[in-house]
């Protein structure tokens, strides 16, 4: 599997991993697929559907990051995605990973001690978190109308809401989340007819 997600990454027309950097994401692909088989992690099973569907996706996302972000929740981690990924690839950014389902959970904390990330694992809900962040992103969350609200009050003054959504939710999601953030303009996931990153920067108080 060495090289297999850096020439997806080519194929894709995206800047390919430094050697140190796809040997960690190959220690964590591995890591997710054996977990896989014995708690839900995600439903692709396939190395190279995890790949396309899920790693390159996240990595994409980590480089449309604003550069200015210092910390970011992934709210409803589940897998580790996109938190893990954003972790590897913008190590200047202090990532915490909520997931209150103690499995993956347990996974979280086993692949943040396998890849030596500085990254924290907050293993309850995300809403009871009692700190802001630079980033709150969110992807594939249960009742996500829902969480993106909550994760709206996650936000930092000045700080970014990121939804991974698709064409046909990300009007309802862009405005679940309020009246306090200015959206900018959509961009695609590489690869995919559907699936979108949106940012929505806070300009006021909720």
């Amino acid at each position: 599997m060495s090289s297999r997600l850096n020439d997806r990454l080519k194929e894709l027309g995206l800047a390919p991993l430094d050697a140190e950097t796809q040997d960690r994401f190959n220690a964590y692909l591995s890591l997710f697929l054996r977990w896989n088989e014995r708690v839900n992690l995600s439903s692709f099973d396939d190395e190279e559907e995890v790949i396309n569907r899920h790693l390159v996706e996240s990595i994409y996302v980590a480089g449309r990051l604003p550069q200015e972000i210092a910390s970011l929740l992934d709210y409803g981690s589940g897998g580790g995605l996109p938190g893990i990924p954003i972790a590897l690839c913008r190590p200047g950014i202090a990532v915490t990973l909520a997931e209150s389902q103690a499995r993956k959970a347990a996974f979280l904390q086993e692949a943040v001690r396998v890849l030596n990330l500085p990254a924290q694992v907050w293993a309850k809900r995300a809403e009871t978190l009692r700190v802001v962040f630079d980033c709150v992103i969110l992807r594939a969350v249960d009742r996500m109308p829902k969480a993106v609200l909550a994760a709206a009050h996650l936000v930092a003054a000045k700080g970014w809401l990121a939804l991974m959504t698709t064409d046909d939710d990300a009007e309802r999601l862009q405005a679940s989340a309020g009246e306090a953030f200015r959206w900018e303009r959509p961009m695609r996931s590489p690869g995919s007819e559907s699936r979108l990153l949106v940012m929505g920067h806070k300009d006021r108080s909720i």
